[in-house]
């Protein structure tokens, strides 16, 4: 199996009991239930999927040296992940995320960018690495002055020394300063460095400030708007109405890294249409989308054929929505696919 790195957006988040239909009323008070933290973020729901997974990934990224920090730290260490790339940042408060979410509800989240902002790529080392996966630049500023050059630099470096690359996104807010940015510029520069991508339909429409996607030909329109950018493998996942898998052509392939290399002819061109998995309980919807592309990681690294690794990311999402683990049998009937 391939070593791997997972690179980018860190913070701790706090997600309050919330009963279905509170209130937001100025001047009230609603009872609530218990308030539980967690350490979120591309990097640490990516990691944490993946050691589910039997990977031991790397992670890199910045927190605070405030108690926020302390807690992200702990809690990472406590979950078996590897610390020694997440740096702290005297002059940033760690970043955080208040998750509302309702019960039954999807999620909303009020977040604090923090150490992110210190975060520019430079200190990530790529040597022993065979796969990067780099989440969130939208909320890692670090990573976009320039007009992205530190974004397309750490790819570059990293595809230089025969790692192959990915990149996920997440939404974009057009009301703020990042979301002035000149993102497809940003994307132009990117994704020229870029072997694997697995954004939502959310994030690519606010990113590319497309049109609404109401149909499978839209999404296959965005996967290849990717892929005429560069991108050899693209995963769009569209929540409940599950995610498409669409890959360049074999040359293409040949061009991705040590992973991608390894793949053969069957990745070539590929589409394939993956409904979501049914859910007998929800949990929590948060990191889902992280889950899935856990889930596309590892059936890359594992050989698995494009349809075994479609439906393994939804297995994965489905797993992380009911806050279960992916069972051994699952892994193997995946890997028979």
């Amino acid at each position: 199996m391939y070593n791997v790195a997972v690179a980018g957006h860190i913070c701790l988040d706090l997600t309050p009991a919330l009963p279905l239909g509170i209130g937001m009323l100025p001047g009230n008070l609603y009872d609530i239930g218990g308030m539980a933290s967690r350490p979120g973020g591309c990097i640490v729901n990516v990691g944490s999927a993946l050691t589910g997974l039997g990977l031991a990934p790397k992670l890199w990224g910045a927190i605070g040296e405030d108690d926020f920090g302390e807690i992200v730290l702990r809690e990472v260490e406590r979950m078996g992940l590897r610390t020694e790339g997440i740096l702290r940042s005297p002059e940033a408060h760690t970043s955080y995320s208040i998750v509302i979410e309702p019960a039954g509800m999807n999620r909303t989240f009020w977040h604090h960018t923090g150490a992110n902002r210190s975060f520019d790529g430079r200190f990530v080392e790529t040597d022993g690495t065979d796969l990067l996966h780099v989440g969130y630049p939208s909320l890692v500023p670090g990573l976009l002055t320039e007009g992205g050059a530190p974004l397309e630099n750490v790819m570059r470096r990293a595809r230089g020394e025969g790692v192959t690359t990915s990149l996920d996104l997440a939404v974009v807010d057009p009301d703020s300063a990042i979301g002035r940015l000149d993102w497809q510029g940003i994307l132009d520069r990117a994704l020229t460095e870029v072997d694997v991508m697995s954004p939502s339909v959310d994030d690519l429409t606010s990113a590319l400030e497309s049109g609404p996607v109401t149909s499978e030909q839209d999404l296959i329109a965005l996967a290849d708007e990717l892929i005429a950018k560069g991108v050899a493998v693209v995963m769009v996942s569209a929540g409940e109405d599950g995610l498409l898998l669409r890959t360049a052509g074999a040359e293409r392939l040949t061009q991705g890294g040590r992973v991608l290399q390894s793949l053969g002819t069957e990745w070539a061109d590929v589409t394939v249409f993956v409904p979501a998995k049914e859910c007998d309980e929800i949990a929590t919807t948060n990191g889902a989308g992280d889950a899935a592309t856990a889930g596309l990681l590892y059936g890359l690294a594992a050989g698995l054929s494009p349809t075994a690794t479609g439906d393994f990311a939804t297995t994965v999402a489905q797993r992380w929505i009911q806050q279960r683990e992916v069972t051994a049998e699952e892994l193997a009937a995946a890997s028979s696919v």
